[in-house]
């Protein structure tokens, strides 16, 4: 059993940054692959970006793609999402997940565990 808490959210204008983390408690976290994903209300979750077990290999959504850096320490069993340059179209809930299986990053249905979520607010 793994459980998932994000912090680090909150409001920013656009063009700022934020640097979400999430720690996890149990003693496995390293054999997990982390994704981050992002909702917002009346919408389906979005993949944010994704990180391997051992972290050598990240994904991230091409809406993403050079402003997001995710990135894992294992031994403070904590991922993080380094959110530069951002805009308001980046405002959502963002959640933390993990998972155990060999599915594809991008498909919500394919992790575990979920955190509880952490609002991002990007103003223009």
């Amino acid at each position: 059993q793994v459980q998932l808490v994000e912090s680090g959210g909150g409001l920013v204008q656009a063009g700022g940054s934020l640097r979400l983390s999430c720690q996890a408690s149990g003693r496995t976290f390293s054999s997990y692959a982390m994704g981050w994903f992002r909702q917002n209300p009346g919408k389906e979750r979005e993949f944010v970006a994704a990180i391997s077990w051992g972290g050598g290999r990240t994904y991230y959504a091409d809406s993403v793609k050079g402003r997001f850096t995710i990135s894992r320490d294992n031994a403070k069993n904590t991922v993080y999402l380094q959110m530069n340059s951002l805009k308001p179209a980046d405002t959502a809930v963002y959640y933390c997940a993990g998972r155990s299986n060999d599915g594809a990053y991008y498909y919500s249905n394919n992790y575990n565990y979920w955190g509880q979520g952490t609002q991002v607010t990007v103003s223009s």
